[in-house]
C-alpha cells in the first residue's frame, strides 16, 4: 500500500494570517456580526487610542460604504483639549454623527454632585446609561481590553447588561468558536468589546502598521505637572494642584487618556511610534495600573463600577 504524505500549512505559509491580521479579522467579524444582529448599535468614541482603533476597524469592516453606527462620548468636562479637538476633527472628516452626554450638564441640573476629590470619571455612569435609554441603543461598542484590568479580564466580548445597564458576571454566556449570542430582552442591551483579545502592545503595533493618526498627547512632550499618589497629574480647572503640591515642567507622555483629574502621565522621551512600542514592550505595568487613579480607589473599583453600568 502506498502511503500518501499530507502537508499542512505552517506559520511560513503565504495563506497564514499574522498575529495582527488575526486580531483585525476577529474585530471586523464582530462589527459585522453586530450590524446583522442589532437595530441601533453605537460606538463609544472619546478620541483615546483604543476608540480610535475601534473606529478605524469599523471603517474597514464596511468600506467603501459608510459605517452603520453612530458615535457616543460621555464628556466629563475635564478632558484634555488636544483629545477633544482630535475627536471633533475625525467626526467631521468622516461625516459621522456624534452624540455627547455631558457630565457638566448633569451637575448643573442637580442630577449629579461633584466629588470631594474633583474626579468625574465615576460620574460618567448616569449620563451613559441615560443616553443609552434615551436613544434606545441596543449594542454599545467599547474599547475595553482584557489585559487592562482584572474585572475586564473576565468579561465576554458580548456582555449582557440588564434594564438598569448593570453587569452581572453570573449571566455571561459562552463564546465558543467565536459564536456570539446577542439575544436580549426589551430594555436590556449588550456591551461589545472588539478589542477584548488585544494587548496594549498589539494596539500600538497596529497603529504603526496602519499609519493611524493619534492626538499628540500620546507622545513625549513638555508639560506642567505635579505629583500626587505616585502619578504626574496635569493642573486644571478640576481642582489640582493643592497648596502643598508643586508644579514642575517635565518631559512626559500619556499611555491612556481619560479625565484629567485621574489620568497620570509617565516620564518618557518616546516621540515616535517605534520608541513608544519599545517602551511598552519593556514595561511590566499595565497602562491602567500605572496611570489611572480611579482604579486605585479599591481592589474592586472597576468591577464595582461595571456592576453599576460603567464601561
Amino acid at each position: 500500500m502506498t502511503t500518501v504524505a499530507h502537508t499542512h500549512d505552517t506559520i511560513d505559509s503565504p495563506f497564514a494570517l499574522s498575529h495582527l491580521d488575526s486580531l483585525e479579522s476577529e474585530a471586523v467579524h464582530i462589527f459585522r456580526e453586530v450590524a446583522g444582529e442589532f437595530e441601533r448599535p453605537v460606538i463609544l468614541f472619546s478620541g483615546g487610542k483604543d476608540s480610535i482603533v475601534m473606529l478605524h476597524l469599523a471603517l474597514k469592516a464596511f468600506a467603501p460604504a459608510a459605517i452603520p453606527f453612530t458615535l457616543l462620548h460621555v464628556d466629563t468636562g475635564h478632558n484634555f483639549p488636544e483629545v477633544i479637538e482630535y475627536r471633533d476633527r475625525v467626526v467631521a472628516e468622516h461625516g459621522l454623527r456624534l452624540y455627547v452626554a455631558s457630565v457638566q450638564e448633569y451637575i448643573d441640573a442637580g442630577k449629579l454632585r461633584e466629588r470631594p476629590d474633583g474626579t468625574r470619571n465615576p460620574l460618567q455612569t448616569v449620563p451613559l446609561t441615560e443616553a443609552i435609554q434615551q436613544h434606545r441603543f441596543d449594542a454599545v461598542f467599547g474599547g475595553g481590553r482584557r489585559d487592562e484590568e482584572k474585572a475586564r479580564a473576565k468579561e465576554r466580548v458580548f456582555s449582557l447588561r440588564d434594564e438598569f445597564s448593570q453587569w452581572d458576571p453570573r449571566r455571561q454566556r459562552p463564546e465558543l468558536w467565536q459564536l456570539y449570542n446577542g439575544r436580549h430582552a426589551p430594555g436590556e442591551h449588550v456591551r461589545v468589546f472588539p478589542l477584548s483579545n488585544w494587548t496594549e502592545l498589539d494596539v500600538w503595533q497596529y497603529i504603526a502598521r496602519e499609519g493611524i493618526e493619534l492626538p499628540e498627547i500620546y507622545f513625549a512632550h513638555e508639560r506642567e505637572v505635579f505629583a500626587r499618589n505616585g502619578m504626574w497629574l496635569t493642573a486644571g480647572e478640576w481642582g489640582g494642584p493643592k497648596e502643598s503640591e508643586t508644579v514642575e515642567k517635565r518631559l512626559i507622555r500619556y499611555r491612556t487618556v481619560g479625565d484629567m483629574s485621574c489620568t497620570g502621565a509617565v516620564d518618557s522621551d518616546a516621540t515616535t511610534l517605534d520608541a513608544v512600542i519599545a517602551e511598552i514592550a519593556a514595561s511590566r505595568l499595565t497602562e491602567r495600573g500605572a496611570t489611572r487613579a480611579d482604579d486605585k480607589m479599591s481592589e474592586a473599583a472597576m468591577e464595582d463600577r461595571k456592576r453599576e453600568g460603567y464601561f
